[in-house]
């Protein structure tokens, strides 16, 4: 199994064969093997920093967390508006919205959790980064399902230039 899995990442990685001539074709495949590793590399960066942002955000407002009650003006299901009033008399209505804005409709009233420093960094109470791990997640499962198969198709065709070119050398040699 492990062989196997070897012999297919071998395949896939964009490397020159050794004893066969580079032409403009196989420089191609390479390339493109390399554009779609970079493309891959990029969407599993992204997802990290998707989870990695969301732990920050959550860490900020709890060194320094007010809670009020809030109003939602508009729900979406990646962004809802809100606004809500601090202890202090103060209305905000963030402008990047509210974190974690699933399940929110219209009207509704509930509870926030806000940065008192930074009163635009607002989340649902109870709601945490962790919430964040499945989309990010299945984003980068996506982007490897999709990149592995890109991955394979070229694989697949180098190996019918191989191929093409080995019965091309014995037609000529015969």
């Amino acid at each position: 199994m492990i062989g196997r899995l070897r012999a297919l990442l071998d395949h896939a990685l964009p490397r020159r064969q050794p004893g066969v001539e580079d032409t403009p074709t196989r420089k191609a495949l390479r390339w493109s093997k390399c554009a779609v590793w970079i493309v891959l590399g990029l969407v599993t960066l992204q997802s990290v920093l998707l989870v990695a942002g969301a732990w920050r955000n959550d860490r900020q407002i709890e060194r320094n967390m007010g809670v009020a009650q809030a109003e939602v003006l508009s729900a979406g299901p990646r962004r809802s508006t809100i606004e809500f009033v601090t202890p202090d008399r103060v209305t905000y209505r963030p402008e990047l919205g509210v974190l974690y804005p699933s399940e929110l409709a219209d009207g509704m009233r509930i509870y926030v959790e806000y940065d008192k420093n930074d009163p635009d960094l607002v989340r649902v109470q109870h709601r945490t980064a962790a919430l964040a791990i499945i989309p990010a997640g299945s984003i980068a499962v996506l982007g490897w399902l999709i990149g592995g198969a890109v991955l394979a198709g070229l694989a697949l065709l180098e190996r019918r230039l191989t191929q093409d070119d080995i019965s091309l050398d014995s037609q000529l040699l015969s």
